[in-house]
């Protein structure tokens, strides 16, 4: 279904990111360059940043295919990060910008360690590996499965191809690569669901008057996705922003604290449309093709169904760009983890900035090569990321809105709050996946969110008093 211009379309864009990669890796000379572009990033660049991250798998693919098969409330993932974005922009950005120039931080668990302790540090940095490679995974799942579907190859190569080119532009270029990268990713796909993919859909009978006779009524629904999913996402995907080390890396890397903000809000511009683009397509893809087995790959089967060749190949590359901008981010991030939140951190403080360098680029290909073989056993692209976002948002939330009041808190608080929450949500989705007790039925999020609060509160409340008796003993 695919002309020669199509594929000629995606395997010249696939070739194009590896040089990128290699060229962007000539113009970096420290660490510092290579996982924040030497901190002079500009406005747009920084939006461009949030969208490519944030647009991907789940987003696109996985928003497509649930407004296939719920309608309107498919697009609740979408909006949830806009909202997310929102919030941060308004009030967290220039803030995390300033306390990045202030205190000389690099990562996220570096803000950890510098109000907590070393040990609440690696905790989050546990937290944050397992939630990132979590994220990369998704987003490979759906570049495999994208990917399958357009060449007619079996899903494992389809993911071998997708993983070795993300993988190897990220480590060779590093953050730098990333910007380059997405400023191309964002164009593309924003023009092909916004500004062709309506029009298309439009075109081939997806107006409102007829999608609302041909499909079932529970499309228009605003919470036919399910009550409990989408309560649990809608405080999940927002509270992820200020605990999502990728966040902090991307103010981190901007000019000032102005352009921190201002890139972020702008970003929260292109969100909406996006969503409605999204569900428009979803929904009419389920008036055209009402009896699809696999709703994972109607997005790509509605592009080689409708739009015309050019297009075609335009429209399924700013796909893959969604899928592979969200992917670059979460390696890069895991790497900046490894190397500089435990190896420089605990292992090697000494360590020299080549050899942190080579180190960096190493990690990058192990994490990548670790989230290819996560998405080649699980192939459910909306479920990975969700539980990668429900990890560090239950964990790290506390902690880190206490942290942005107080600049100085309880370690013990800090640290058992992010510990224990860990261990919950990771027993809970165990035991729900084995259907123990229909007890864990119950997203993992709330108590996950449940025991980090009350661990911090109770020690933190403790802590209080006993520092009171002390000081009364003391008069």
């Amino acid at each position: 279904m695919l002309s020669a211009i199509d594929i000629g379309i995606i395997f010249v864009y696939l070739g194009l990111l590896i040089p990128i990669g290699i060229y962007a890796g000539r113009k970096q000379n420290t660490v510092e360059d290579f996982f924040l572009a030497g901190g002079k990033v500009g406005t747009f660049s920084i939006a461009c940043l949030w969208l490519a991250t944030y647009v991907g798998g789940a987003s696109i693919v996985g928003g497509a295919a649930k407004s296939y098969e719920f309608g309107i409330s498919g697009a609740w993932y979408i909006v949830c990060t806009m909202v997310g974005c929102l919030l941060f922009g308004l009030f967290f950005a220039a803030r995390v910008k300033r306390w990045g120039i202030e205190r000389n931080l690099l990562t996220y668990p570096d803000l950890i360690e510098d109000v907590y302790d070393s040990r609440t540090r690696i905790v989050a940095t546990i937290t944050t590996i397992i939630a990132y490679i979590g994220y990369a995974a998704g987003q490979l799942a759906a570049a495999g499965a994208i990917l399958s579907t357009l060449l007619g190859w079996d899903y494992s190569s389809s993911l071998l191809l997708a993983s070795g080119i993300v993988v190897i532009y990220t480590a060779t270029g590093g953050f730098l690569a990333i910007t380059y990268t997405d400023w191309l990713q964002f164009a593309l796909l924003f023009i092909g669901v916004v500004l062709v993919g309506i029009p298309i859909a439009i075109a081939n009978g997806g107006t409102w008057e007829l999608m609302s006779v041909r499909l079932p009524q529970g499309h228009f629904n605003p919470i036919g996705w399910g009550l409990p999913a989408m309560v649990a996402m809608s405080v999940s995907m927002p509270l992820s922003f200020f605990v999502a080390m990728d966040s902090y890396t991307r103010v981190f890397a901007a000019k000032n604290e102005q352009v921190a903000r201002r890139g972020t809000l702008l970003a929260v511009v292109f969100f909406l449309p996006l969503a409605v683009g999204t569900a428009w397509i979803g929904m009419t893809a389920a008036m055209l093709f009402p009896d699809m087995e696999n709703s994972s790959n109607i997005l790509s089967y509605f592009v080689l169904s409708t739009f015309p060749s050019g297009l075609k190949g335009l429209m399924l590359v700013g796909i893959l760009a969604a899928l592979m901008s969200s992917t670059d981010i979460c390696i890069l991030t895991a790497s900046a983890n490894g190397s500089r939140d435990i190896y420089q951190r605990f292992m090697n403080p000494g360590v020299s900035s080549k050899t942190m360098f080579r180190m960096s680029i190493g990690l990058a290909l192990a994490i990548g090569i670790a989230a290819a073989i996560i998405a080649w056993q699980m192939q459910d692209i909306v479920n990975i990321l969700l539980l990668a976002f429900t990890i560090s948002t239950a964990a790290l939330f506390v902690p880190t809105i206490v942290m942005a009041f107080r600049s100085k808190s309880s370690t013990s608080a800090g640290f058992w709050s992010i510990t224990l929450s860990l261990i919950t949500v990771i027993t809970w989705y165990i035991a729900s996946t084995l259907e123990l007790n229909s007890l864990f039925g119950i997203d993992p999020l709330w108590p996950g969110l449940v025991i980090s609060m009350v661990v911090f509160i109770g020690i933190s409340v403790f802590r209080s008093i006993g520092l009171r008796s002390e000081h009364t003993g003391s008069k």
